[in-house]
């Protein structure tokens, strides 16, 4: 039966392709799970964030499908090299979108409890910064879809911006808290905020490493840029 090769080889193209779909529509979930949950927060909407956190229960669901879906594959179709690459990769790719949603749903969750203090607090930087994260994540998973290692690359060097904001906004947040300690539980809520965002940005980031390496078998260096110093901030007391 010599059609028979063919015919499995066409079947198999179906399901990495109905497996790549999988992940965009859990992608665009996780993206809009992102944008409302930044909304949330600059605009002082606690009922957005409060759907944010509601559907973080269908970004798991969809992580559960992909995931299933993929051990099928690899149960059943059992692929090698370059397929299974791709099969791996989707099934990494998912946790770390499953872990965004995560983050998302925690910024929900600080911003409806920011909204509830009196005050005016820096929220520019948390905007750019969020906007810079969002614009990544999209680049990623479009990323995943279309199988581009240059694009894979742009987003993997994306991320010195991300962490370079975040030091700035750590900076910023500690200069309110030390000037009127009444600040301190918002300022508090808003660094972990930040730090989701960096967060994020950082599984944008293996989202990427793991595109390139399931297109071309190689790895990015082990090293890449990482701009997130605020483990070593010490602020100077003021004279």
């Amino acid at each position: 039966m010599p059609d028979e090769p063919k015919h499995i080889v066409s079947s198999f193209e179906a399901e990495l392709t109905k497996l790549r779909d999988m992940i965009a529509n859990m992608g665009g979930l996780v993206e809009r799970a992102v944008a409302d949950a930044t909304s949330a927060l600059l605009n002082h909407d606690p009922e957005l964030a409060a759907r944010v956190i509601e559907n973080d229960s269908r970004i798991n669901a969809e992580q559960h499908n992909v995931e299933q879906f993929a051990v099928r594959l690899l149960a059943l179709r059992q692929p090698v090299a370059d397929d299974l690459r791709q099969v791996i990769q989707a099934l990494k790719v998912v946790n770390d979108l499953e872990r965004v949603g995560d983050y998302a749903a925690n910024i929900a969750k600080r911003s409806i409890v920011i909204n509830q203090v009196a005050g005016n607090f820096p929220l520019a930087g948390l905007g750019q910064m969020a906007m810079l994260v969002q614009q990544n994540l999209k680049a990623s998973i479009d990323t995943v879809g279309e199988s581009d290692p240059q694009k894979a690359i742009s987003v993997w060097r994306a991320d010195q911006m991300v962490d370079d904001l975040y030091n700035t906004i750590f900076r910023e947040l500690i200069t309110y808290m030390m000037e009127d300690a009444r600040n301190i539980s918002a300022c508090t809520h808003l660094m972990f905020i930040a730090k989701n965002l960096e967060r994020i940005g950082d599984h944008t980031t293996n989202m990427a490493e793991l595109t390139y390496y399931a297109i071309t078998g190689e790895n990015l260096p082990d090293f890449r840029p990482k701009g997130d110093v605020t483990a070593n901030y010490v602020h100077a007391p003021s004279p």
